[in-house]
């Protein structure tokens, strides 16, 4: 659902006297299972945030008031926006170092103590065998799927769009996540990029 309808049903709701939040979720399956999700709540007061923190706080250990309705989904879709996009950049860079006969082990390594460190190549790197519990190396089974990415990051396309915000880097990775579901990884996670990328060479 997008921003501006979820700002619509909350209209409706309200003449109907119903209390309307937007709540999506970030954390992915491992943040279920250990209840530290992170819930982006859009709510109209904070009387109405704290009656649905109760609830959340069961499910997620991050529990954000980000504003009146919709802003929940705000939150989300520019934090997967920017998720897409860094990943992409760590697949790059990984794919790159390795090519060029650095260890992936080393280049992690390097990486996660210098300037370039940030989630996807820490807790979610997308080279098989750093990290062994995660998609990367279970052939990028699990996880969060490309079709899953490539919706979020149509979400914000359509949104910047609504209201003339340029996101050049976002237009790029909602093209390559595109791609990749026409490629047949659309039900992969969406950190097969690294894949994608070390298995088809610049021309």
């Amino acid at each position: 659902i997008d921003v501006a309808t979820s700002q619509k049903l909350a209209e409706i709701a309200e003449k109907k006297d119903i209390h309307f939040v937007d709540a999506p979720v970030s954390g992915g399956v491992t943040g279920a299972e250990k209840a530290t999700l992170t819930f982006m709540v859009g709510a109209k007061t904070s009387n109405d945030f704290e009656k649905v923190k109760e609830i959340l706080s069961v499910m997620g250990k991050n529990i954000v008031h980000a504003g009146t309705n919709g802003n929940g989904l705000a939150a989300k879709i520019a934090n997967n926006m920017l998720l897409a996009i860094s990943m992409i950049a760590t697949a790059e860079a990984m794919n790159l170092g390795i090519k060029l006969g650095l260890d992936k082990n080393v280049l992690t390594k390097l990486i996660n103590s210098s300037s370039g460190r940030c989630w996807s190549s820490e807790m979610y790197n997308p080279v098989p065998g750093i990290m062994p519990t995660g998609a990367a190396s279970n052939d990028y089974n699990g996880g969060f799927a490309c079709e899953l990415m490539q919706k979020d990051i149509s979400l914000a396309l359509d949104a910047a769009n609504d209201i003339k915000v340029n996101i050049p880097l976002g237009e790029h990775a909602s093209k390559i996540y595109n791609n990749l579901t026409k490629c047949g990884f659309a039900k992969k996670d969406f950190s097969v990029i690294y894949k994608y990328l070390n298995e088809n060479p610049k021309a």
